[in-house]
């Protein structure tokens, strides 16, 4: 059976927060109407997309020929291929893209991945390219402020694989008040912080690469702006952090700490081996580090909230690596009197943690075991501080929903417990959306598959709504050779779009999710579940 169908029948089984009395509830049901095929399987066809209202285009990064798809969704259970922007004579590869009225921009890495890159603007109707602007090294996401006269480039900075080589990650601010022929790029860079590394750790942030100074050791890898296009939050994965930034001088004003996860504590449960041929969520000796990847935010009351998806990310290259197996540690035998019990395969013994903290002494051994993500969503206030987090949810409910196929990895079925060693379902993309008065997120899971689905209008009366999956995991998840149908359906959503029903081709909302692993753009219609009992009521009234 369909996965969607299954999903459909038991999401209300798993209700968030409760919900005050005064809170108006409404449930959503996500289906999915249209999906646009590359035929390429596990090379990153479809990752990002944006989507631009005045034509009503989609357009998707499409890395594994380094262009950008654009596709017309006037039909949007038809999207059709109409042309391609390609970026292969501008550098070594496109990563993202993003389109504020008809003006679409790409970031572009150069062919050496440690040099600078540079940011693509195009006419979205005519793709024409329309001019070209220097960034820093690794241009990794881009994001137009809501007026539209900035736009924000995440650039990673990423060292070599033998890290012999370590640019400094920065954030590019292209002002484009005047028009993209009279852009002037600006960079909000990390160097001031370079005297504080051990303030910073002291804090809790992530300063580790070595030889590496604060502006080189910092990734920047997305970012979220503030309503009045005046503030920035970035999300610095590998170092658990965020940066606070002000766009109109162009400066990184705070870095905030993000903490860990308690996992000991019963509602923040989850599996930790692909050894034990069982589900088994539970509590266990350990910090999660959220590290997130994709944020977004919104406004609740006047205030800002950032959401994350807590994915969790590793440095891990020829020339240094954090990454070892808990069973692999000497851990401390006070800490840890059971060690011997824990270290087990079926117990802790398989789960990827760092190496890079947890030996608070300094003595050689582990007083405490720090995991990679948190297998969650957050939100935090402007500040970062923690407001919400939706702690085991996200395994207990793919477990209930798919016990034959829990914590699966996206590049292949008959799979099941085979990510639960190493970040679980590994949420990595988010979007949120305002329908009826009420702000939703959408999260994407990049392992199992799928898009969780919350109301968060009061962050601290968050709800969940529904989980919906569009993969069969009853058929061989590689593409046919003699087809390029996708029979599987989606695996490994990554690049994630709301369409408001204003800007929608069509009079609802959409939901647009680019899925890098079946290399398929798919469209979900989101429908407003209409309460039974308020129907009869108002039938009731009209007799």
């Amino acid at each position: 059976m369909k996965l969607s169908v299954l999903a459909a029948s038991l999401c209300l089984a798993f209700a968030g927060a409760v919900v005050a009395d005064d809170e108006k509830i409404v449930d959503l049901n996500l289906s999915v109407i249209g999906q646009y095929q590359t035929g390429v399987f596990d090379d990153g066809a479809a990752e990002i997309v944006a989507h631009d209202r005045r034509s009503q285009r989609l357009f998707a990064i499409n890395a594994s020929k380094n262009t950008v798809d654009v596709l017309d969704i006037n039909d949007p259970t038809n999207p059709l291929l109409m042309g391609t922007i390609d970026a292969t004579a501008l550098g070594g590869g496109a990563n993202s893209v993003a389109v504020h009225k008809g003006l679409v921009a790409v970031a572009i890495e150069a062919e050496d991945k440690q040099a600078p890159g540079v940011v693509a603007f195009y006419d979205a109707v005519d793709l024409n390219l329309i001019d070209t602007v220097p960034v820093g090294s690794l241009p990794d996401m881009v994001i137009f402020t809501h007026n539209g006269k900035h736009l924000l480039v995440a650039n990673e900075g990423e060292p070599n694989d033998d890290y012999t080589v370590d640019p400094e990650g920065s954030i590019s601010i292209i002002d484009l008040k005047h028009g993209v022929s009279h852009a002037k790029v600006r960079t909000a860079d990390f160097t001031r912080f370079n005297a504080k590394a051990d303030e910073l750790k002291a804090q809790g942030i992530r300063i580790f690469g070595p030889n590496a100074s604060v502006a080189q050791d910092l990734e920047p890898e997305y970012i979220t702006v503030s309503k009045n296009s005046k503030r920035a939050w970035v999300s610095l994965q590998e170092a658990n952090a965020l940066a606070l930034v002000d766009i109109r001088r162009a400066r990184v004003m705070k870095l905030l700490p993000l903490g860990t996860k308690d996992h000991s504590l019963p509602e923040n449960a989850l599996d930790v081996s692909n050894r034990d041929d069982m589900i088994n969520i539970a509590s266990w000796p350990i910090k999660g580090m959220y590290q997130p990847d994709a944020i977004t935010s919104y406004k609740f009351r006047g205030r800002t909230f950032i959401v994350t998806a807590n994915e969790g990310d590793s440095r891990d290259y020829d020339g240094f690596s954090e990454e070892e197996r808990v069973g692999d540690l000497v851990l401390d035998d006070t800490a840890f009197p059971n060690a011997a019990s824990l270290q087990k395969n079926e117990n802790l013994g398989r789960l990827k943690i760092t190496t890079v903290d947890g030996d608070s002494d300094g003595d050689g051994d582990y007083d405490e075991i720090y995991s990679y993500g948190a297998r969650s969503f957050s939100i935090r206030n402007a500040r970062g501080k923690l407001v919400y987090d939706s702690g085991d949810d996200f395994e207990r409910i793919t477990a209930a929903l798919l016990p034959d196929d829990f914590n699966s990895n996206n590049d292949e079925n008959d799979s099941a417990d085979s990510r639960s060693d190493d970040k679980g379902p590994e949420p990595e993309g988010v979007t949120v959306g305002k329908i009826e008065d009420r702000t939703f997120a959408f999260v994407g899971l990049e392992r199992v598959g799928g898009i969780m689905v919350y109301d968060i209008t009061n962050p601290h009366r968050v709800r969940f709504v529904q989980y919906l999956n569009n993969r069969d995991f009853t058929v061989d998840a590689q593409l046919p050779d003699d087809s390029t149908n996708p029979l599987v359906g989606d695996l490994g959503p990554e690049g994630i779009a709301f369409i408001s029903e204003d800007d929608s081709p069509v009079e609802s909302p959409l939901l647009v999710v680019g899925n890098e692993v079946s290399g398929t753009t798919t469209i979900y219609a989101i429908d407003v579940v209409e309460d039974e009992d308020e129907d009869k009521d108002d039938s009731e009234d009209k007799k």
